[in-house]
């Protein structure tokens, strides 16, 4: 998977550089220049969702075991950034979040099982969001192949995703962990097996609470009604003022069309290739599209970059503490010897 991410990672940046070059790099960065500092607002206007995408994976934990909103803010922001800047197939960050979680005091069993759930409520989310994009996108134009093409791939996305849950009530961590110890007779991996079979229970328990997953649900399908704001007001500022609902079917399918294609790392290139493609439907000039692909990206920088940041600190802290904590316990080892 690294290697796929690798290259997808080649080949996307690839089309991004081309579609710049085609389009006129002087042209784009002049358009971009012209509306100054209040391209800035734009990654304002974003990034509330982060809030609202931590009370979604909060509310996906048990009660008792719930951490607090801003431990699921800060490790959902690392997550999140995470994925975007770095190759690893959009899988990488939620392992982050779920670890730095952890080292913040959470249960590892409860972290690992409310992570795979909210996994799974973001794929239902985005089918959800994809809907409702296409709908807009058969009322706006008469591409009728392109809407029917667009709703078979929901449908096998929709798919895929029942299949995933029938693995998860079917208990897919023991089941992959007593198969690798059948195999391997790894010791480690025997250890293992009750620790894999605790986290396929408490996934089960928290499959069970209804109204607490149709709460994390809307809330991440608001965050991602809201993130339209970020498109629509790009528009604006770029000279092609859109009504909200053009911006909603923009960023819905472009959106879409980027998570499908994980394995290219923050969607170079899908991205603006989308908002080429999606633009044109409603009359939006190629540069223009490209622009504001690119001025909504300025929150990788301004939000991602931080987040990283944060991280890479959050793990330097427990690696210090823990070098700090042997070179005390040789020293008391040497002690006690000299004695």
């Amino acid at each position: 998977m690294k290697i796929a991410s690798y290259i997808g990672l080649v080949v996307g940046l690839a089309i991004l550089i081309a579609l710049i070059v085609w389009q006129g790099l002087e042209d784009i960065v002049t358009l971009l220049a012209a509306s100054g500092w209040a391209l800035l607002l734009v990654p304002a206007i974003w990034f509330p969702t982060v809030l609202m995408n931590a009370r979604c994976w909060q509310l996906l934990f048990l009660k008792d075991h719930r951490p607090s909103f801003w431990q699921a803010f800060y490790a959902q922001w690392m997550g999140r950034a995470v994925n975007t800047l770095l190759p690893v197939a959009s899988i990488g960050g939620e392992v982050v979040k779920a670890r730095v979680i952890t080292l913040w005091g959470t249960d590892a069993r409860h972290a690992s099982a409310s992570t795979i759930v909210d996994k799974t409520v973001q794929v239902i989310t985005l089918i959800l969001w994809g809907v409702l994009g296409i709908s807009l996108l058969s009322i706006m134009t008469l591409e009728d192949d392109l809407v029917a093409t667009g709703a078979i791939g929901l449908a096998l996305l929709g798919a895929g995703v029942a299949g995933f849950i029938v693995v998860q009530k079917a208990g897919i961590f023991g089941i992959v962990v007593k198969s690798a110890h059948k195999v391997t007779k790894s010791g480690f991996l025997g250890k293992l097996i009750d620790t894999a079979d605790q986290i396929d229970e408490l996934v089960l328990e928290v499959y069970r609470q209804r109204s607490v997953l149709a709460a994390a649900t809307s809330w991440r399908f608001g965050a991602l009604i809201l993130q339209t704001g970020e498109v629509w007001l790009a528009a604006q500022l770029l000279g092609f003022p859109i009504g909200l609902l053009e911006a909603l079917m923009l960023k819905s399918l472009s959106s879409v069309l980027s998570d499908a294609a994980f394995v290219v790392p923050n969607s170079y290139g899908v991205q603006e290739g989308a908002f080429v493609v999606l633009g044109g439907l409603i009359g939006m000039p190629p540069d223009i599209a490209i622009a504001v692909s690119l001025a909504i990206r300025i929150r990788e920088f301004l939000i991602d970059v931080p987040g990283l940041v944060m991280w890479q600190h959050a793990e330097g802290k427990v690696l210090f503490r823990r070098r700090r904590s042997t070179e005390s316990r040789n020293m008391q080892t040497g002690e006690d010897e000299k004695i």
